[in-house]
């Protein structure tokens, strides 16, 4: 059983940047593949970035690529998203995810478990 629990997002300025983690209990977080999705007002939830367990391979959703970063601290159990130049569109709420394989994660049916999501919200 793993618990994930994502740290406070919050209010961010266009053009500002915010880093979001998230702490995994239990040992084996190594073993899992970790992903970010995202859910906006009136839209359904979409892939925002995974990594694998080895934190070797990253894939990022088109809209987000080079302004976020996905990583991933074994040790400490923790997987972050840093988000530079963020866009109003950015605005939503976003979730954690681990699964067993980082392409089942990407696609969303292999998530195993989700954290509870934090709010993110940026204005111009």
């Amino acid at each position: 059983q793993v618990q994930l629990v994502e740290s406070r997002g919050g209010l961010v300025e266009a053009g500002g940047s915010l880093r979001l983690s998230c702490v995994a209990s239990g040992r084996t977080f190594s073993y899992y593949a970790m992903g970010w999705f995202r859910q906006a007002p009136g839209k359904e939830r979409e892939f925002v970035a995974a990594i694998r367990w080895s934190g070797a391979n990253t894939i990022y959703a088109d809209s987000v690529k080079g302004r976020l970063t996905i990583s991933r601290d074994n040790a400490k159990n923790t997987v972050y998203l840093h988000m530079d130049s963020l866009k109003r569109e950015d605005t939503a709420v976003y979730y954690c995810a681990a699964g067993l394989r980082q392409t089942e994660v990407v696609a969303g049916n292999g998530v195993n478990y989700w954290g509870q999501g934090t709010q993110v919200t940026v204005y111009s």
